[in-house]
């Protein structure tokens, strides 16, 4: 409730203002069953009017904030911004928002936000593995009859749109913010990925609030999501232009549109970068494995490092410089199992050459490992998203939540020796995660014992190197050396180096405490 000094003065600042003439509005993605960032982090509400420097009040929880509007640099002419930011909030809600503006009339203008939570803000982004729609994963029907059990989830989706200068808010809206139901869920707009990761992490949080903003658009190159600062960084000039379908907002049809760089990133990243999130998740590559994929370690890292920068900056210092960012290793499409081809290298890169995240090179990084997900009939869109939506979900649990006692990635090389008589390579797995690995079969592992550029040009001197357990070490495997590279240097280890490199759920190292839980591909060059 207002005191009578509040009252006042906000009459008294009324009195000092130019002549309003009304058109208050928040922007177009703050609505009705929004999801707002919880504490510790504040939260931030925006909007406009069309007179600079009018005095807007914000009510919520009994509690009043103010502001004046001002110009923004990069808006439409004839308009204002008015951003407010609240106090830290823990209490999850809903709330009622209301914003006020007095009219050159002496009257009041009022608009409503109802039904708002406070909860954690996830962006999921990407190209179409991250707009794979719930409603063509397996098992949709139980998921989506069970949608309405999570009434704290909550949906939105912006559509895809493409602009060649930064945008304030967004050009067009797919999914309204919607409570988690069977209608919203099955809507063509839910992405899977997005909706299971989020739906396992309010599990896994006791109920926590989620709002998941999905923005993405399939068939699309990273260096369209990229500001321009990172593709420079990454010595990219040129755009990869390509024809992509999209769906005509007013006719409903599909038209076909050329995207360029940082097209994307203007249109559906920067408008959510005044509002405060949690973090976000991210299924792209399939596109780069045959354009700049050389360069994809720069490349993401940088998209990484300037997203956060940005969100940071242009939410006043409150979002996590460091925000978590997650991301689904890409999965699998050939149907033969022995393409090579881009695939491999580009989960290589997507953890910055590492093999595994989180790690030094980009902080708060985590991911899904998804190359045992075969799906056929599927091809380049497996549809078990189920065990996609695990995974991101215990990974982040474990570096976005700081869960401890949490199994979220499979076992990782912790160091190779190789036999003084060549026959034998020994690999042994960091206990950190399990204290045993599984060895599900042999395969999948080979060895190069050529030159390293031969080895890097040629996939034909790549030989078969069969996995077998070392009695007595539970993080142990052993490689017999095939008979061609015996007494010879061994020059190169990888493990999984295929674009669909075995059958569903049969790689050869899981992890013992998780099943679920497949070790990352690898490669190694002595």
């Amino acid at each position: 409730m207002l005191t009578v000094s509040t009252t006042l003065r906000f009459f008294l600042w009324t009195l000092c203002s130019i002549t309003v003439h009304g058109a208050l509005r928040f922007a177009n993605y703050y609505q009705d069953h929004m999801v707002l960032q919880r504490a510790p982090q504040q939260a931030i509400v925006w909007g406009y009017t069309d007179t600079l420097n009018v005095p807007i009040r914000l009510t919520m929880n009994n509690k009043s904030y103010y502001t004046m509007s001002y110009k923004s640099f990069i808006e439409l002419a004839n308009v204002s911004i008015w951003s407010v930011t609240l106090d830290a909030q823990t209490d999850e809600g809903p709330f009622q928002i209301q914003v006020t503006q007095p009219l050159a009339n002496g009257s009041m203008q009022t608009i409503t936000l109802n039904d708002v939570l406070f909860g954690d803000v996830w962006i999921c982004s990407g190209q179409s593995n991250m707009q794979f729609a719930v409603s063509k994963m397996f098992n949709a029907t139980i998921e989506i009859e069970n949608a309405g059990k999570y009434s704290k989830v909550r949906l939105f989706t912006a559509s895809t749109a493409q602009a060649y200068t930064p945008q304030e808010e967004l050009l067009s809206i797919g999914l309204r913010w919607s409570v988690a139901s069977a209608t919203s869920v099955a809507s063509g707009y839910t992405s899977a990925v997005c909706w299971l990761y989020g739906r396992m992490i309010h599990e896994g949080l006791g109920g926590r609030p989620m709002g998941l903003i999905h923005t993405s658009w399939g068939g699309t190159d990273i260096e369209y999501w990229s500001p321009p600062e990172a593709l420079k960084d990454c010595g990219i000039t040129e755009s990869n232009q390509i024809i992509s379908a999209a769906k005509d907002q007013k006719s409903e049809e599909k038209v076909n549109v050329v995207l360029n760089n940082t097209v994307l990133y203007n249109a559906m990243i920067h408008p959510f970068t005044r509002m405060v999130i949690k973090g976000a998740v991210w299924y792209q590559g399939e596109n780069n494995a045959n354009f700049n994929r050389d360069k994809y370690p720069c490349t993401f890292s940088k998209m990484i490092e300037y997203w956060r920068a940005i969100w940071h900056t242009r939410t006043n210092s409150i979002t996590d410089p460091l925000f978590p960012f997650g991301f689904v290793q890409l999965s699998t499409n050939d149907r033969t199992g022995k393409v090579v081809g881009g695939f491999p290298w580009i989960r290589w890169h997507q953890t910055f050459d590492v093999g595994y995240v989180p790690n030094s090179v980009v902080p708060n990084v985590f991911m899904a490992v998804a190359l045992d997900l075969r799906d056929d009939e599927g091809g380049i869109h497996p549809r078990n998203k189920l065990d996609v939506g695990y995974r991101l979900s215990r990974s982040g649990l474990a570096v976005a939540y700081g869960y401890k006692n949490i199994t979220y990635q499979g076992p990782t090389v912790a160091s190779i020796s190789v036999a003084s008589d060549s026959r034998k390579i020994n690999i042994t797995y960091a206990g950190q995660m399990s204290s045993s690995v599984e060895l599900r079969n042999p395969n999948g592992f080979e060895i190069c014992c050529t030159s390293k550029p031969v080895c890097l040009s040629s996939e034909s001197v790549w030989a078969t190197a069969t996995a077998s357990q070392i009695q007595g070490s539970s993080l142990a495997i052993s490689l017999a050396v095939p008979s061609s590279c015996i007494l010879k240097p061994i020059i190169g280890l990888r493990y999984l180096w295929r674009e669909t490199p075995c059958l569903f759920k049969q790689a050869a190292v899981y992890s013992s405490t998780d099943s679920d839980l497949p070790a990352p591909p690898y490669i190694h060059f002595f």
